[in-house]
């Protein structure tokens, strides 16, 4: 079934995208989005779910003491973030401030990467977002 949830995901990203409000100046906008969710769905959708839902106990430290992949929905909290934080923590990794452990829980992709399928990630993030979360990040 996930095969044909995605596939018409990405035939209906730029629908919804252009309906809620998210107007894309061009058809190239259109293309990044589409870009920005195969390579979600290629990278991050392991941790943070195929429809960017996160994990199912996502505020509540796992048994290593580490704080469990965020929904990037409207549900999480990853509309409050800046383009240039979301592109920080993407290609630097990121270590939860309130983990036990030293380790980066979100991994660096600055190897894995390019700079331009960063920025189409967070471009696709945000069609998951509502108008108001889109005003406020923006």
């Amino acid at each position: 079934m996930n095969k044909w949830v995605g596939a018409l995901a990405v035939l209906f990203v730029p629908v919804v995208a252009i309906a809620s409000g998210e107007q894309p100046d061009s058809a190239g906008a259109l293309d990044e989005i589409q870009q920005g969710r195969q390579v979600y769905e290629q990278s991050c959708a392991v941790c943070h779910g195929w429809q960017g839902e996160g994990a199912a106990v996502w505020q509540q430290p796992d048994e290593k003491g580490e704080m469990p992949a965020p929904p990037h929905d409207e549900t999480g909290h990853t509309w409050r973030h800046s383009d240039a934080m979301l592109f920080k923590m993407i290609s630097k990794g990121w270590r939860h401030p309130f983990n036990e452990t030293d380790r980066l829980t979100m991994p660096a992709f600055e190897d894995d990467l390019t700079d331009q399928e960063i920025r189409a990630v967070i471009e696709y993030l945000k069609t998951l977002w509502t108008n108001e979360q889109r005003d406020y990040q923006n």
